[in-house]
C-alpha cells in the first residue's frame, strides 16, 4: 500500500535532493533542448536571483504567459526556491481572459516571449489587454491603470519593446546586484501555484495550491507506476495545464528524464521517440494519440520500451489504442486542477474491461463519495450521482472567491466536483459526464456560461445559451443558441467574426443557432433540450 511520506519537503528540497544524487541525467528535454540535473538547479538559482533583483519575495505573483520552453521551466523552479507564487497563463486565452488573469493574480511581474505561438504575438496581445503599455517605459515600475499590482514584464528573444525588460538586460541587472541570500526553502505548505481554470463563474479562477499538492501527487504516481531514474516520460501537454507541470515534477522527484515538446507536432515526437525512447507516454487525449498512430513512422518505431499508455476517452477508442501497443498497458485517469491534477488512476492491474471502461482508483490517502448533487447525501454503490472528493492534494480554495469555494465543499470537507460519476464497491469510478455547466474541448476545459457572456457583450444579442455537442475530433464542441435583441439581425458569420481573436479559439461556438422561444424547465432554460435537438439535426448521438 503506497503511502504519503510524514515529512513531505518542498518543492525545491525535493529537487535538489535529485541534483544532488543524479547530477549529470538529463532532466528535461523540451523540443531539441535539454538541461541535467546539476545544469537545471543551477539556471533556477540564477532565475531566483533575477526575481530577487526586480524585488519579488515570498508571496509575490509571477505569471508566465509562454509556451512550454527551459525559462518556463527555469523560472518555475526558480520561483519555488523563494517562494514567489507562480501563475501560468494559458497560451491560447486572448485579451479579455489575460487582462482577467493578470490583474485578479496581482501579478508583479510577467515573463513572456518574442516567439510566436500557435500564431500568437504575445507583445501584441499584452498590449491589448493592458491599455496604455505601449507608451510605459521599462526604467523602474510600470504604472498601468488598473493593474495596479503589476512592476515588470520581462520579455525573452529578439525585438523587445520599450516597456519590457530584455533578458540581457535583467541578467546585466541581476550580476550587477549583490548575490541575495536566498533563505530557507519554502516547505509544503506554502502556496506554490494559482492554476486559472474557466468553470461555472464568468471568467476564469484561480485555484490556490500550496507545494504539498504537486509533490504529494508526485510521489504517489511515481510510486504507483514504479519510475525511477531508468525512466522516460514523454508528455506533450502544455506546462499552463497542471498535467504538464505534474508529470515533470514526477520525474524530477525520481530521477527520471521529462521529455515534452513546445506545441505538439507529430515529426518531433518522433524524432524525440528516436533520441529519447519512452517508458512511459502520457498523451492522455485522442487528439493526440491518435495522430501519432496514424503517422507513417508508428509501424516502423520501436515502442517495446513503453511500459504504460495513459489515454482517456471512449471504450472503443481505448481498445483500439491498447491494440496497438500491445507490449504496453493502456492506462486512464480521472482529475482537474482542484485535485494537482489526478485523483484516480487505472492500475496495471486492472483487467483490460475495468482499464478501458473505467478511471480507475482513487488515489492512497483520498476518499470519495458519489452523492445526490441537490441533497448531497450518498447514494447506494454503483448508482449515479456528483462525485465529491477529499484528500491530501485538494486545492486550498479559490483565489478572492471565498464565498464560492466554501459553496463547492461539505461541512466536512469534501470538493464537489461538478462531475457525474459512479463507483462500484471495488473502487473503480466510472466518470459520466459533467453535471456543471462546463465542457472539454480537445483537453481544454470551457465554462458555458464564460462564452454566454462574452457573447452576450454583443448588443444585438438579447440571450445565448452553450451547450456542448459530440465532436470525432474534440470530443466534445461548443454550440450556441442564441436570441437576438429586438429589431437586431445577426448572422452566424457575425457570431463568430464577434468571437475569432477575442477569446481562445477553443471556446468559439462550432454551430450557431437563432431562437425565438426557448424550451423550459421550472425556472430556467432546458438546455439538455437544445443540445438533442442539435444533436438530431447534425445526426449526432
Amino acid at each position: 500500500m503506497l503511502e504519503i511520506t510524514q515529512n513531505l519537503p518542498g518543492y525545491a528540497e525535493q529537487l535538489i535532493k535529485t541534483a544532488q544524487q543524479f547530477p549529470d541525467r538529463v532532466a528535461v528535454v523540451l523540443d531539441k533542448d535539454r538541461s541535467t540535473y546539476a545544469e537545471l538547479v543551477e539556471a533556477a538559482k540564477w532565475r531566483a536571483r533575477e526575481l530577487r533583483a526586480l524585488g519579488l519575495s515570498k508571496g509575490d505573483k509571477l505569471a508566465l504567459l509562454m509556451p512550454n520552453c527551459m525559462e518556463f521551466v527555469e523560472f518555475f523552479i526558480g520561483a519555488s526556491f523563494i517562494g514567489v507564487v507562480v501563475v501560468p497563463i494559458n497560451t491560447r486565452f486572448r485579451a479579455f481572459e489575460l487582462a482577467h488573469i493578470i490583474r485578479d493574480s496581482g501579478a508583479r511581474c510577467v515573463v513572456t516571449t518574442g516567439a510566436v505561438d500557435e500564431h500568437v504575438n504575445f507583445k501584441q496581445l499584452l498590449n491589448e489587454a493592458l491599455p496604455g503599455l505601449a507608451d510605459a517605459s521599462c526604467e523602474g515600475r510600470l504604472a498601468i491603470e488598473g493593474f495596479p499590482a503589476l512592476e515588470h514584464i520581462i520579455h525573452f528573444h529578439d525585438g523587445t519593446p520599450p516597456c519590457m525588460i530584455s533578458s540581457e538586460a535583467l541578467r546585466d541587472r541581476a550580476g550587477s546586484a549583490p548575490k541575495p541570500d536566498m533563505g530557507p526553502l519554502p516547505g509544503p505548505q506554502a502556496l506554490q501555484l494559482i492554476m486559472y481554470t474557466s468553470g461555472t463563474t464568468a471568467a476564469p479562477k484561480g485555484c490556490l495550491l500550496p507545494n504539498r499538492c504537486l509533490v504529494t501527487t508526485a510521489q504517489l504516481t511515481a510510486g504507483l507506476f514504479d519510475v525511477g531514474p531508468d525512466d522516460t516520460w514523454w508528455c506533450p501537454l502544455p506546462m499552463f495545464h497542471i498535467g504538464g507541470l505534474l508529470f515533470m515534477t514526477v520525474c524530477l522527484a525520481v530521477g527520471a528524464r521529462f521529455v515534452g515538446m513546445s506545441h505538439f507536432d507529430v515529426d518531433m515526437a518522433y524524432a524525440q521517440f528516436a533520441e529519447y525512447p519512452p517508458t512511459v507516454l502520457y498523451p492522455l487525449f485522442p487528439t493526440i494519440l491518435l495522430p501519432l498512430m496514424s503517422a507513417p513512422e508508428f509501424k516502423n518505431t520501436d515502442f517495446s520500451r513503453v511500459r504504460f499508455v495513459f489515454n482517456v476517452g471512449p471504450e472503443e477508442i481505448q481498445r483500439r489504442i491498447q491494440a496497438a501497443f500491445p507490449d504496453a498497458l493502456l492506462l486512464s485517469a480521472y482529475g482537474m486542477s482542484e485535485t494537482t491534477g489526478i485523483v484516480t488512476f487505472s492500475h496495471p492491474t486492472d483487467t483490460l474491461e475495468e482499464r478501458t471502461t473505467t478511471v480507475g482508483h482513487f488515489l492512497p490517502g483520498w476518499s470519495a463519495r458519489i452523492v445526490d448533487p441537490e441533497t448531497r447525501q450518498e447514494v447506494a454503490p454503483g448508482e449515479p450521482g456528483e462525485i465529491a472528493v477529499k484528500g491530501p492534494s485538494l486545492f486550498a480554495g479559490y483565489l478572492n472567491q471565498p464565498e464560492l469555494t466554501a459553496e463547492m465543499h461539505t461541512e466536512d470537507g469534501y470538493f464537489m466536483t461538478g462531475d457525474y460519476g459512479a463507483m462500484a464497491e471495488s473502487g473503480l469510478l466510472r466518470f459520466l459526464g459533467r453535471l456543471k455547466d462546463q465542457m472539454k474541448v480537445g483537453g481544454e476545459n470551457v465554462s458555458a456560461l464564460e462564452v454566454e457572456s462574452f457573447l452576450a457583450q454583443n448588443d444585438a444579442v438579447r440571450l445565448a445559451q452553450v451547450v456542448p455537442i459530440p465532436d470525432e475530433r474534440y470530443g466534445e464542441v461548443p454550440a450556441a443558441f442564441i436570441e437576438l435583441a429586438p429589431g437586431a439581425t445577426l448572422t452566424e458569420e457575425d457570431v463568430l467574426s464577434h468571437c475569432k481573436g477575442r477569446i481562445a479559439s477553443f471556446k468559439v461556438p462550432r454551430h450557431v443557432r437563432f431562437v425565438t422561444e426557448w424550451p423550459m424547465s421550472a425556472t430556467k432554460v432546458a438546455k439538455f433540450r437544445l443540445r438533442q435537438k442539435l444533436c438530431e439535426e447534425l445526426g449526432l448521438g
